[in-house]
């Protein structure tokens, strides 16, 4: 008992602050992997011929599909709270049963998935995205070496969310990172060989297998102990089981509009696939880094404050979080729709003005899923996933709608593609954010709007700032090369933020404060230590 309550002290020591700059950090550091991954893979391969990188792109979306519709929904938001009850009554036995007894059943379900994705990879590719040929052969390859990711990323999912529970982040910080680099690894061993774009799958097989050993090494310390059972009459197995199909669901759906995503633009001619799926990397970046980084971090100690009886101080965190992500996603959209050319061509060697134009309507998306990435967090604190799912499939089964409708030649083409999901994404997050409001009358308050009044006011500031670094260094036809590209990219970005940061500080929002704090101690620590 002793050991735990020792456990529980270190975990309530760990500095939520601290926890999101190391995920934001590695977050933008797998980011920066992922641009690089896909640049040599656009360099070395090409959208269009032989080793398409249309092959690369579809063989993901399957096995994708089946790990979140099967187990993502378990991972973080219908387990860590169950896990935080456990730890909070200070039962970490209790909580080992419940963690082994959700890995045992996942994993049984995965390897059968797995099975299932290796034998019917063929006529799976044909019926859905009409290859043939050596396009499909290559497709056909590499998912079958993808077969066996939804059960790796699903163990590997399940560890870091115990670790999560316990503080841990570390592990679950870089393993994503060692999965990048396996497949960079790959991109030079293989192209230029008669393995080619296929031995990208046994780069992505490799870096999943070592992805789950970094994340098991993450378990020492901790006194894991794995049980070869399900405990069926658990009651908080119980609860993750009545959990996990909304939440399943909900992630499911999404990888459904990615599958008819692909399946359209596989149908709008060659290189359309590649140019979407590029111009969604980009786009998911910022959402990865912002949205998905900071609401991870913030997560198991939300889950803690109702576990704890604070909902007080569940509702003071949670719109201090929404707050701060809403006033630094402004800086980022402004200087990704101003600087979308630079981007792509920075990235994209081929196809770059495509993937600029897709990228420029999908900019509005990156706003809004990261709003949305928190206040999802807000329902999933309160084991309520079936109302983020009934609005997901409402919202996807639109998007699909106006996907169909807006990609049609006669319409948009590939940019009716980013359209719908930009339109999607706001109204999913206005119809949840109305039901939280609904539920909670008091939550969104005048000082909040407040906050964000002013936020938005320094966001035109901040665009004028960014028209004004854009016309200085405009993109022309003969620029080429990080060197020229990236310096002018650097310059957009710099004088956005630092226009968004000083009008921020004048207007006294309390989100910028940290941040000269931080930069009070740089300056005037070595004046002081002079005297």
């Amino acid at each position: 008992m002793q050991e735990t309550q020792k456990a529980g002290t270190a975990k309530k020591r760990i500095s939520l602050a601290n926890v999101a700059v190391l995920l934001i950090v590695t977050t933008l550091i797998g980011q920066l992997l992922g641009l690089l991954r896909l640049t040599l893979i656009n360099g070395k391969f090409g959208p269009t011929g032989d080793n398409s990188t249309d092959v690369y792109f579809a063989a993901f979306t399957i096995p994708d599909f089946f790990f979140y519709i099967v187990a993502a929904g378990v991972l973080g938001v219908a387990f860590i709270p169950v896990l935080s009850d456990r730890l909070a009554k200070h039962d970490r036995k209790g909580m080992w049963e419940v963690t082994s007894s959700v890995l045992n059943l996942l994993a049984v379900t995965m390897l059968v998935v797995g099975a299932v994705i290796f034998i019917f990879a063929e006529p799976i590719i044909r019926k859905l995205y009409g290859m043939e040929g050596d396009r499909l052969a290559d497709t056909v390859f590499i998912m079958r070496c993808l077969a066996l990711s939804p059960l790796i990323f699903t163990v590997s999912g399940i560890l870091t969310a115990a670790q999560q529970t316990l503080g841990r982040f570390f592990f679950y910080a870089i393993a994503p990172l060692v999965y990048n680099l396996s497949i960079i690894a790959s991109i030079y061993i293989f192209a230029g060989t008669s393995m080619g774009i296929k031995g990208l799958g046994l780069g992505a097989l490799a870096g999943g297998i070592l992805q789950l050993l970094v994340v098991m090494t993450g378990l020492i310390g901790t006194r894991f102990v794995w049980r070869p059972k399900i405990m069926w009459r658990s009651e908080d197995f119980k609860t993750v089981l009545r959990q996990l199909p909304p939440r399943s669901l909900d992630q499911g759906a999404d990888q459904v509009q990615t599958v008819v995503e692909t399946g359209i633009a596989g149908r709008l001619g060659e290189g359309a696939i590649s140019y979407y799926n590029n111009a969604v990397v980009l786009m998911t970046a910022p959402v990865l880094l912002i949205g998905s980084a900071i609401s991870t971090a913030a997560f198991p100690r939300l889950a803690a404050r109702l576990s704890q009886g604070r909902p007080d101080l569940f509702r003071s965190d949670f719109l201090r979080i929404l707050r701060f992500m809403i006033w630094i996603s402004i800086p980022v959209v402004i200087v990704s729709y101003l600087a979308r050319g630079y981007l792509a061509r920075i990235v994209f060697k081929v196809g770059s003005a495509e993937i600029a134009l897709i990228f420029g309507l999908l900019v509005a998306a990156i706003f809004f899923r990261v709003v949305y990435a928190i206040i999802s967090r807000w329902f999933y604190a309160q084991k309520d996933t079936k109302t983020p799912l009934f609005v997901s499939l409402f919202t996807i089964s639109l998007n699909i709608i106006l996907a169909i409708v807006l990609s049609r030649p006669t319409a948009y083409g590939i940019a009716g593609l980013a359209m719908a999901v930009s339109i999607c994404a706001a109204i999913e997050v206005f119809v949840l954010g109305l039901i939280m409001v609904l539920r909670d009358r008091g939550l969104l308050n005048i000082e909040f709007w407040g906050g964000v009044g002013r936020a938005i006011s320094v966001g035109g500031f901040s665009m004028l700032a960014g028209y004004a670094a854009v016309s200085t260094v405009p993109l022309s036809l003969d620029d080429v090369g990080f060197l020229v590209l990236g310096g002018k990219l650097a310059f957009i970005t710099l004088a956005t933020f630092s226009v968004h940061i000083a009008i921020s500080g004048l207007f006294g929002l309390d989100e910028v404060r940290p941040i000269f704090t931080w930069l009070k101690r740089i300056i005037l620590r070595p004046i002081r230590g002079a005297y």
